[in-house]
C-alpha cells in the first residue's frame, strides 16, 4: 500500500467519517491536542530553559528534566492519538500540503532527537557534563520543536 492509498482509506474510514460528520468531536479533538501541545511545549521549555540556566536556577537540572519528561510522554501520546483522529477527516487536503509533511518531518526528527540523544543523555549526572553540551542540547531541541509548531501554524494557511 502506498502513501497516497493510506491517506483515501483513512479519509474513508468510520474514523474519518466521524472526523467529517461530528463538528463537535473534531473541535474537542482540536482542543485536546491543542492543550496536549502547550503541555509538550511546556516541557520542553521548562527543561531547555533550566539546562540554559536562564529558569529554575535552584532546582537542579535533572530533576526538571526527569519530571517534565514524563509529562512530555504524556503529551506525545495524547498529540499522536488526537493527530491521527484530526489527520483523518482530512487526509486527502493533508496528503497534498507542503507544510503537513514539513510538520511531520519536524515531529518526526523531534521525536527521535528526544529518544535518542536528549534524554539519554539527560539521565547520566548532569554535573558530569560538560555545560556546552547541555546549552547545545537545550538550543537545538528549542529549535527543532519551534519548527514542528510553526510548520504546523503554517498548515492552517495553505
Amino acid at each position: 500500500m502506498d502513501v497516497m492509498s493510506f491517506f483515501t482509506w483513512l479519509e474513508g474510514s468510520t474514523l474519518g467519517h466521524i472526523a467529517k460528520s461530528y463538528g463537535g468531536v473534531y473541535a474537542a479533538a482540536q482542543t485536546v491536542h491543542l492543550a496536549s501541545m502547550a503541555l509538550l511545549g511546556g516541557t520542553v521549555l521548562v527543561t531547555d530553559l533550566r539546562l540554559l540556566n536562564v529558569a529554575l536556577r535552584d532546582v537542579p537540572s535533572n530533576v526538571v528534566a526527569d519530571g517534565a519528561h514524563k509529562w512530555f510522554k504524556v503529551a506525545l501520546a495524547i498529540i499522536l492519538l488526537s493527530g491521527i483522529f484530526m489527520v483523518a477527516g482530512v487526509a486527502m487536503k493533508a496528503y497534498y500540503n507542503d507544510f503537513y509533511w514539513a510538520k511531520m518531518a519536524a515531529l518526526a526528527t523531534g521525536i527521535l532527537f528526544v529518544f535518542a540523544v536528549k534524554r539519554p543523555l539527560l539521565k547520566k549526572d548532569h554535573s558530569r557534563i560538560p555545560g556546552w553540551l547541555l546549552k547545545l542540547v537545550a538550543i537545538a531541541s528549542i529549535t527543532v520543536w519551534f519548527t514542528v509548531a510553526a510548520c504546523g501554524r503554517w498548515i492552517g494557511f495553505s
